[in-house]
């Protein structure tokens, strides 16, 4: 089927091969394309740093950012002109492309990339039935998640003259920052090994129950931007178009993940993080240390020579050198394993950085990691539980119907990825 598509691709950009010089020879010289959810700005860094690989490899490379990422990639598949490589932010649907035979495994010579907890791997069957299992994608940034954001308050309880900030609307993937509220805080309540059960399917979702409560506990106890405006709102973006939820003055406490940082950067009195456990006074011993992480990890799609140097080099100390001297201090990206140094860094940035290397543990978010469907679905449950008047009263049916999908997806083997909590130690 790969050979078929492959081929297909071929007709279909029979304009773009006469320019290139056809589909067949991979070290070619041609334009490769990346495709990625980067934009509005957020983008320029990375560009910058294919630039800078682009003059050591005499390459043109193309990057091409969107909001709506899976359904573009869709899109490209089912018209057999994929990108050379895609920027990905979901394990769960890097799979699904990785079973479908459409995103490749990695060669040995790029394999030693695929750091956990970020590129767990993935067992796919070959067209004779034999079973492989293969990393398919690699980490080129990551970020923490876990964390409290306040301006200079101490750590304690939110309360109504101390409410929470929350917005959850996200265009398509609305409610992710609710299931990273519930991801959480079951890292938190039950350590990292139950987490991880919970993640890849083992775990009734009934036994979330407890995370779902202490949620609505802390939102009805500080009453900032919630109810059908924290439902609506974006979960950066406030009315009159200022990003950072915090700067509305009408809430002080805001949970959110590392990236959150490049909103308040000139901010004084300094926004700065606190673990999510420290903040709420929360002693498990079992998560002691724990963070939930999120990355975005390089694929590819369009297999040649020069696709698989591009991601050696993106995941190399030279490309995180760039990237960092091309990227405003506040907004300096992290990246798996040893820092990297050499230039200004803001105070959130040493403040997420010193919590990275005292972490214990590191695990991956568990909606992005799960089955696409499952995670939908997570994400239109938390949208109803928020907005639910009697959260106690509609509880009980949400976890049913995410128990249903779970079965569905356990019947039809979609939970495919284990591994999902690692030390930050097993990076390189």
């Amino acid at each position: 089927m790969k050979r078929l598509r492959a081929l297909f691709a071929c007709i279909l950009l029979t304009a773009a091969a006469l320019t290139a010089g056809g589909c067949s020879d991979p070290a070619e010289k041609r334009t490769l394309v990346i495709l990625g959810s980067w934009t509005d700005g957020e983008e320029k860094p990375f560009v910058d740093v294919l630039r800078s690989i682009g003059k050591r490899t005499g390459l043109t490379y193309v990057y091409k950012g969107t909001r709506s990422l899976r359904e573009t990639l869709v899109a490209q598949l089912q018209a057999g002109a994929p990108p050379d490589m895609a920027i990905l932010n979901s394990p769960g649907d890097a799979a699904e492309f990785a079973l479908a035979g459409d995103a490749y495994p990695l060669p040995e010579k790029v394999s030693g990339a695929a750091v956990p907890p970020w590129a767990p791997t993935v067992t796919v069957e070959n067209e004779q039935g034999e079973a492989r299992t293969r990393a398919y994608w690699a980490p080129v940034r990551v970020d923490l998640k876990s964390l409290v954001w306040s301006r200079g308050k101490p750590a304690g309880q939110a309360t109504r003259e101390r409410p929470w900030c929350l917005g959850l609307g996200s265009g398509a993937t609305s409610g992710w920052p609710g299931t990273d509220w519930i991801e959480d805080l079951l890292l938190q309540q039950l350590g990292d090994t139950e987490y991880e059960r919970w993640a890849t399917g083992g775990m009734p979702w009934k036994e979330t129950a407890p995370a779902w409560r202490k949620w609505a506990e802390l939102i009805a106890d500080g009453k900032g931007d919630l109810g059908a405006e924290g439902l609506n709102s974006s979960f950066e973006r406030l009315p009159d178009g200022r990003r950072g939820l915090l700067k509305s003055g009408r809430c002080d406490y805001e949970h959110q993940g590392s990236f959150i940082r490049r909103h308040y950067d000139d901010e004084v009195p300094p926004v700065l993080p606190t673990p999510t456990a420290r903040f709420l006074g929360m002693k498990s011993a079992a998560a002691d240390g724990a963070y939930e992480v999120s990355g975005d990890m390089a694929a590819v799609f369009r297999p040649s020579a020069a696709a698989w140097d591009l991601l050696g080099r993106l995941t190399s100390r030279q490309a995180r050198e760039d990237w960092v001297k091309a990227a405003p201090a506040g907004e300096r990206p992290f990246f798996p394993g040893t820092p990297v140094g050499g230039t200004p860094q803001s105070g959130s940035t040493l403040a997420v950085q010193k919590l990275i290397d005292g972490s214990r543990q590191i695990c991956m978010d568990a909606s992005d990691a799960m089955p696409p469907t499952l995670r939908d679905a997570f994400y239109r449950a938390v949208l109803e539980f928020l907005g639910a008047g009697d959260k106690e009263k509609v509880l009980p049916g949400l976890l049913d119907q995410l128990e249903a999908e779970r079965k569905l997806q356990e019947a039809e083997n979609a939970f495919v990825l284990d591994d999902l909590c690692d030390s930050p130690a097993a990076a390189p």
